[in-house]
């Protein structure tokens, strides 16, 4: 158990959730049942032995962070998972009930076992023969359709080789999944971009006048989620990125929050695949993704 505050939770929080889920604890002091669940979630996190990180929050003391996550009665506890919030439930629930709400995210132990000895937990190709890793994936996806990984790394391999029907047809089953899986919504929002630069018969001449328009009119929004849009067309993440960044430090809740969403899904689609580590050692962190990680986490949270 760690507690947080404004100065460390990009690192043990944001950071570290890449990693292992992590569990945020609200809490005051004067809390009543406070008091009864901190010791509970400190006996299940020893429990789970490395499945989750939990942390608290003094909510009085980090009014800031509470603010930001909405928080309007403690305790309340927010999962966190691959740099954002997936799950919270609010008040002194018995064990038995966090237990179900922690099986849900946290990866089960053997597999988590699999990972500490380096061992496969599949055949995956080596990243060095792209034609092997395409048939593998295409091979998963064949056999386990429910494999929204596999599916994940598959259509994104395609759309990267610039093959966008056939990956439409690989995506397709799992089109009814989009609102409740992340990854296959940002896979989503890289076609609404394809489609989008598609609707436009002349690429250069459509971003020649977002520029003129943004140069107009710093808070033309439209104008710079067209830009992005083209940039994700172009497979340009950063200058991508970097246009949501200016929509957000001006309005971060424009058009229903769509720039954090999409810039979530750039992330999503840049971060390379995991690398299994030897028990004690620290996965490396794609340092791209990590500081744009961190320039989100900054804006979102001013």
């Amino acid at each position: 158990m760690l507690n947080v505050t404004i100065a460390n939770f990009d690192d043990e929080v944001v950071a570290a959730s890449m990693q292992t889920p992590v569990l945020v604890d609200f809490w005051a002091p004067w809390c009543g049942p406070c008091k009864v669940i901190g010791p509970l979630l400190e006996k299940l996190e020893k429990d789970y032995a490395g499945r989750f990180k939990l942390v608290k929050i003094d909510s009085d003391q980090e009014q800031e962070l509470s603010q930001a996550f909405g928080i309007r009665s403690i305790p309340t506890c927010v999962l966190m998972k691959d740099g954002k919030p997936l799950d919270g439930f609010m008040g002194a629930l018995p064990e038995g009930q966090i237990k179900a709400f922690l099986d849900k995210h946290v990866p089960a132990a053997d597999v988590l076992e699999a990972e500490i000895t380096a061992e496969s937990v599949s055949d995956a190709p080596d990243d060095d023969d792209p034609q092997a890793r395409r048939e593998a994936l295409q091979q998963t996806v064949l056999k386990a359709p429910d494999n929204d990984d596999a599916r994940f790394d598959y259509v994104k391999l395609l759309l990267q080789a610039g093959e966008t029907d056939v990956a439409r047809a690989a995506f397709a089953p799992a089109i009814a999944k989009v609102a409740l899986v992340r990854r296959l919504d940002s896979l989503q929002r890289w076609f609404t971009a394809i489609d989008f630069a598609a609707s436009h018969a002349d690429l250069a001449g459509a971003a020649a006048q977002f520029d003129a328009r943004i140069a107009a009119n710093k808070r033309d929004f439209e104008a710079r989620f067209g830009k992005a849009q083209l940039s994700m067309v172009a497979q340009q993440w950063t200058a991508a990125m970097d246009e949501l960044l200016e929509i957000l430090m001006r309005d971060k809740s424009w058009n229903e929050e769509l720039a954090r969403k999409t810039f979530v899904a750039i992330l999503d689609i840049i971060e390379p695949p995991k690398v299994k580590v030897a028990d004690g050692q620290i996965p490396p962190v794609d340092p791209t993704v990590a500081s744009y990680r961190r320039r989100l986490s900054s804006v979102v949270l001013s």
